[in-house]
């Protein structure tokens, strides 16, 4: 068998930037690979990496205008203009030299592609990893969140070629990875491919410092009275998280209760956020959008205000509320378990295939709140003691099946396969 190796390693998505799922679990792979020994780069329409590891490509970003205009003209129409595929061209080709530059620049001996071959966010790029993928015979990753059948959006279109050309394509130097059960079922009966199964993670080998002074008046901050309840919903503002349950659950709980939501709309539009706060206001919650105060570290807005990190709002929260009606996996579900709070979810499918059979002891509800479901939520509420032993049951359970250690095993072996160098942990 080969000798170990160190690799260096280069990461491409859309973006690296923000708390959204695909560039927390980019984080989390770096993080892994580095104390491994490996060196990694980054490749991103907007990167939040050091300077001198990237490589920023405008153009990458799923929301620059010609993505956005690519991506307009294709779903939900049912022919494309020849001008749009000759602008998809275009871009491809300039994208497959900005990846010959990067790899060349980086000396980048393996790649990890993260959602970008799965999700036809950006057409163009997805096109020409497939194109430098093949051309280069690069190992590569492809790290698949989620995929366009999962999304009705992308259902409907005029793209069936590129679809099934790079998203996600069939390469030999290339393995799947994806986060879910369902979705490597999915995955073998669609196109034949066989996507191995690695979840999402927490490092729950170094479990979080408690709370410092700098968070102490998150509540304050947000408004929570000192006899409230602080209920983060710690997701992106669309429709399938479902956020109108945790509207209601709060209206039950009563007047003093903070619904605080931590992520910004995202890439969806903003009608469901109207939604959301005009339903608050007929229930006369009271709900915080808080995504503008919310930062990977600490520091002040432009007006001033003090900026906070989401472990902040997560040890300061009451109960996280999960109500999804769909999800890839559960990366706030995790977050929940790993900041030791109660956590609120709803039954959805991958929580119920993948999760749950776990033993997680969660406030459960299966698609509508009943008065069990909120007179439960009211004893762990009011009994610390049934809230500890919950929280903590659930975080050794994390530790077990969610941890770096779990991620660790899984990136020697893929490397060891891709690459020749030792499968050998430690």
């Amino acid at each position: 068998m080969a000798g170990r190796i160190n690799l260096r390693i280069g990461f491409v998505s859309t973006r690296f930037e923000g708390t959204d799922g695909v560039s927390l679990e980019a984080e989390k792979w770096a993080t892994v690979l580095a104390r491994l020994g490996h060196t990694c780069f980054y490749f991103a329409g907007i990167c939040e990496r050091p300077a001198e590891c990237s490589r920023v490509v405008p153009e990458a970003f799923f929301l620059h205008p010609e993505i956005g205009r690519i991506h307009n003209a294709v779903f939900n129409n049912s022919r494309r203009a020849p001008e749009i595929s000759r602008l998809v061209e275009s871009l491809k080709n300039k994208f497959k030299d900005d990846l010959r530059a990067f790899v060349a620049d980086f000396g980048i001996e393996v790649l990890i592609v993260e959602n970008a071959l799965a999700i036809p966010l950006n057409i163009p790029l997805g096109l020409a990893l497939t194109e430098f993928i093949a051309e280069s015979g690069l190992p590569t990753i492809a790290h698949h969140h989620d995929f366009y059948w999962e999304r009705e959006r992308f259902l409907v279109n005029c793209a069936m070629d590129y679809i099934h050309a790079a998203f996600p394509p069939n390469l030999p130097n290339l393995q799947h990875v994806v986060i879910n059960s369902s979705a490597g079922q999915q995955l073998s009966l669609r196109t034949g491919l066989v996507g191995r199964l690695i979840p999402n993670v927490m490092d729950f080998d170094q479990p979080p410092a408690p709370p410092d002074e700098y968070a102490r008046d998150v509540r304050t901050a947000f408004g929570v009275p000192a006899d409230g309840f602080l209920l983060l919903q710690p997701t992106r503002v669309v429709q399938r998280k479902g956020i109108e349950h945790a509207l209601e659950l709060a209206d039950q709980l009563g007047p003093a209760t903070r619904l605080v939501i931590s992520h910004a709309t995202g890439d969806e539009g903003n009608l469901y956020e109207q939604r959301v706060r005009n339903f608050a206001a007929r229930l006369g919650v009271s709900v915080r959008f808080v995504a503008n105060v919310i930062r990977n570290s600490h520091g002040t807005t432009t007006d001033g205000r003090k900026v906070y990190s989401l472990a902040d709002v997560f040890q300061q929260a009451d109960l996280v509320t999960y109500p999804s009606t769909w999800e890839g996996f559960g990366n706030a579900f995790l977050e929940a378990i790993y900041y030791r709070r109660p956590v609120f979810v709803n039954n959805y499918s991958i929580y119920a295939l993948d999760i749950k059979p776990k033993g997680f002891r969660v406030i459960e509800f299966d698609g509508f709140i009943t008065p069990a479901t909120v007179a439960q939520t009211r004893q762990v509420l009011s009994d610390r003691s049934l809230a500890t032993a919950m929280t903590e049951h659930n975080f050794e359970l994390g530790r077990r099946h969610y941890s770096f250690t779990i991620l660790e095993r899984h990136l020697h072996s893929i490397l060891a396969e891709l690459t020749g160098a030792s499968a050998d942990v430690g």
